[in-house]
C-alpha cells in the first residue's frame, strides 16, 4: 500500500534554491475526524497542515511549530502543531457561516502567528497582519519580513486530500548558479492539484523541472497524533486549587476534561482528586 503522507525535500545543482513537496491524506482525514467543519474549514486545515508540513522541515533542533490564524470574523481560530518528527494536529473554531472567498471574508481583521519551541531553548513568536488573500501569500509575507527569504508557497487541500510545494532562495553557496529564482517559480506555477495528489514525488519534480538537475532526498512521514493522555490531564488537574476540585466533585460527581483536538473524554473521580499531591510528588521526584 503506497504511503499517503509524505514530506519530501530536493535541492537543484544549478540555483541556490531548495525546495519541498508535501503529500496528505491519512494525517490530514485523522484531524477532520469528528468534527463538523463546513467544507471551506476543512480545506483552510488542509493548506494549513501542508504549510505546518514544510516549515517542521525548518526545524534544525528537537522541538514544536505552531502556525495559528486568529481573528474576528465568522473563522475565529485554525491552527496546526506539529514537531521535529512530523507529527501533527489541528483544530479550527468558527460561530456561523463560514464564507468562501477570501481570508479576509472568513477571518475578518486577524494575524498570522508562528511559534517555534525547541525543546531545550527560548522560544521563539512571529506574527503578521493577515492582510493577504490566501494563506500562502500571507506565510510568504512573514518570510518577507522576518526572514528576509524569497519564498514561494503552493497550497491545495479538498477536504480528502491535501498537498503543498516550496520554493526558497538560499544564501549564495560556491556553485555558480546559473538557474534563476524567477525560472523555478514560473515553473513551479504550472502544478495543477490533481497532480499534486496523486503523482509520486520523482514523477512530480520531472513533469515541472525535467530541464534541471535535481537532488531528491529521502522522504519522511508524517502522522497524526493527539498528545493527549490520563496522566496528561491529571497533572493540569494537579495546577488546579484542590478545594476547587472539591466542589466540583460535590456538585457533579465527577470531573470531566476533554480534548478539542481528538475528542477523548476524561474522567476522574475523589480518588483521582485524592491521590493527585502524590501522583505530584512522584512527578518530582523522578525528575
Amino acid at each position: 500500500m503506497k504511503h499517503t503522507d509524505l514530506l519530501q525535500r530536493y535541492l537543484f545543482d544549478k540555483a541556490d534554491v531548495r525546495g519541498e513537496l508535501v503529500q496528505l491524506e491519512a494525517s490530514y482525514q485523522q484531524i477532520l475526524a469528528n468534527h463538523d467543519y463546513p467544507a471551506v474549514v476543512q480545506r483552510l486545515l488542509g493548506e494549513l497542515q501542508a504549510a505546518t508540513a514544510m516549515l517542521t522541515a525548518t526545524l534544525k533542533f528537537e522541538g514544536e511549530i505552531a502556525v495559528q490564524m486568529q481573528g474576528d470574523g465568522p473563522l475565529s481560530l485554525a491552527v496546526i502543531n506539529g514537531n521535529h518528527n512530523h507529527v501533527m494536529r489541528g483544530i479550527a473554531r468558527f460561530t456561523g457561516e463560514v464564507p468562501e472567498g477570501d481570508l479576509q471574508a472568513q477571518l475578518g481583521k486577524g494575524h498570522l502567528v508562528i511559534t517555534i519551541t525547541p525543546t531545550d531553548g527560548e522560544r521563539y513568536q512571529g506574527i503578521v497582519a493577515l492582510d493577504k488573500p490566501t494563506l500562502a501569500a500571507n506565510i510568504e509575507q512573514y518570510f518577507a519580513q522576518s526572514e528576509q527569504l524569497n519564498t514561494r508557497l503552493w497550497l491545495h487541500a479538498d477536504g480528502n486530500k491535501a498537498g503543498g510545494m516550496l520554493l526558497q532562495q538560499m544564501p549564495a553557496s560556491n556553485v555558480i548558479a546559473t538557474v534563476p529564482f524567477e525560472h523555478l517559480e514560473a515553473l513551479t506555477d504550472t502544478i495543477k492539484a490533481d497532480e499534486l495528489y496523486s503523482l509520486a514525488a520523482n514523477e512530480l519534480l520531472y513533469r515541472l523541472y525535467h530541464e534541471e538537475s535535481i537532488q531528491l532526498f529521502a522522504a519522511s512521514d508524517i502522522s497524526f497524533a493527539c498528545g493527549c493522555s490520563r496522566q496528561r490531564s491529571l497533572a493540569a488537574l494537579a495546577s488546579i486549587d484542590k478545594a476547587e476540585l472539591e466542589q466540583i466533585l460535590a456538585e457533579q460527581g465527577q470531573i470531566k476534561m476533554h480534548c478539542d483536538y481528538c475528542h477523548s473524554n476524561y474522567h476522574f473521580d475523589a480518588v483521582d482528586v485524592a491521590g493527585l499531591g502524590q501522583t505530584q510528588a512522584s512527578s518530582d521526584t523522578r525528575h
